[in-house]
């Protein structure tokens, strides 16, 4: 089977990274030889980081996306002849169209209020659909639609997936207002993420197990997204921040674990990296020696196991709450959307999300005290309910797997076709 990919990466966000690292683990493991293509916005970067004998890493960076593979893709499909020459010069596309099936795992596409990411969102899946290869939507965040622009591309594309999985109820009621029928309820891939000894070993290395002895230690991811929002509204994040931590410490009494579930090399690149604002507000706290900042690029499943080990989370990022849920540690979400509120919907914990801008110092303070009060039973919950979400976002690998299978069928009976019609007939030999 032939897998291309596109949306997530090794670097950067780890919950992107989470996303690919279980497609790659559970696809892998369901048999035949399995050939994974990787169309990567961080071509270097995930090269570096790529451990997988069957996966190729290809440049998907967006200005290469949006000319050079939509433009072959194009010719592709309206040059049949060139295609022996759109391959040696654009071999990205000649991998979309030899996959059986294009994976799109963008975590959040088509969405009101996020119209510049449009034309990514519809790069990404444009070459599959140009060149004949079927796309499935991994479980993401889609709508709402209200936007006559957006619902207008949404309109057009989406009703040509092959499969799209919504990743909670508010997504499943945004697809099915636009009479979609291709569309099935499931989870988010990272809740299918295995850990392994190695994920382990990265972080007994990067935070020793001794942080974690006294059993109280409160984790916090913060956010650059969420920093560059207060900045437009004229608020200071980092200052809110330091207050929120020196809450825990002085006044709770409780070390704080600093997450950066999104990272890349380069401190000078704020996109996808929450490393230069964790380090701004490890630098401001009122007690520093109360704080660990878990340093540099991480695999998910090494920050899967820190936070594990947490007795409380503050989650600001989407994938950091998987995490943490996933775990079973109470977690209290500082979100921006309803990708959050779905998903903290399947494991019974909607009341733990609050708006970001809505999280004063005295609203912060007022809920962790809630939190920490309600732990337990918090636990028993999470408990009961993961293991369920768990098995419907393994759910998605076989409907991946069904998509392949009718791709390669497809294929081989137009190959037959063409075969057959460009075979002379007798009189012509």
């Amino acid at each position: 089977m032939k897998v291309a990919i596109i949306g997530s990466a090794f670097s950067g966000n780890r919950g992107a990274a989470a996303m690919l690292e279980s497609s790659i683990a559970h696809l892998t493991a369901q048999g035949d030889d399995v050939e994974i293509t990787h169309l990567s916005m961080y071509p270097r970067s995930d090269a570096d980081l790529n451990v997988h004998d069957n996966v190729e890493v290809m440049d998907a960076s967006p200005l290469r996306l949006g000319v050079l593979i939509n433009g072959g893709a194009l010719l592709w499909r309206l040059l049949p002849p060139a295609r022996d020459a759109i391959r040696k010069a654009v071999p990205e596309v000649g991998a979309i169209a030899d996959a059986d099936v294009l994976l799109d795992e963008g975590g959040i596409t088509f969405v009101d209020g996020r119209e510049k990411y449009l034309i990514y969102n519809v790069a990404s899946i444009l070459p599959a659909l140009n060149t004949g290869t079927p796309v499935v939507k991994c479980a993401q965040a889609l709508g709402p639609f209200e936007n006559p622009v957006n619902r207008a591309l949404a309109g057009i594309y989406l009703p040509k997936m092959a499969a799209i999985i919504s990743r909670g109820a508010i997504t499943h009621e945004h697809l099915m207002g636009l009479g979609l029928t291709n569309v099935t309820a499931g989870a988010d891939m990272a809740f299918t993420l295995d850990i392994t000894p190695e994920d382990r070993e990265i972080a007994e290395a990067s935070v020793p197990a001794s942080f974690f002895a006294g059993g109280d230690v409160v984790g916090y991811s913060p956010s650059q997204v969420l920093r560059e929002s207060a900045a437009k509204r004229g608020e200071d994040y980092v200052a809110e921040v330091v207050r929120h931590i020196d809450h825990l410490t002085e006044v709770m009494g409780r070390p704080v674990l600093l997450i950066a579930h999104s990272t890349r090399p380069n401190p000078d690149k704020l996109h996808n990296n929450d490393g230069p604002v964790c380090r701004e507000i490890l630098a401001n706290v009122a007690s520093p020696e109360k704080v660990r900042f878990a340093e540099g690029e991480l695999t998910p499943g090494a920050l899967r196991v820190l936070i594990g080990q947490c007795d409380l989370f503050v989650a600001s990022r989407f994938h950091a709450m998987v995490s943490s849920l996933a775990q079973g540690v109470p977690t209290l979400v500082l979100g921006w959307s309803h990708k959050y509120r779905e998903v903290l919907d399947q494991v019974g914990q909607a009341e733990w999300a609050m708006a970001a801008s809505d999280a004063t110092v005295e609203a912060f303070e007022e809920r962790m005290t809630d939190l920490d009060r309600a732990k337990q039973e918090i636990r028993a919950q999470l408990t009961t309910a993961v293991p369920a979400v768990r098995e419907t976002a393994m759910e998605q690998f076989g409907i991946i797997r069904r998509v392949a299978r009718e791709g390669r069928i497809g294929r081989a009976a137009k190959a037959a076709i063409k075969g057959y019609l460009s075979t002379p007939a007798p009189s012509e030999r």
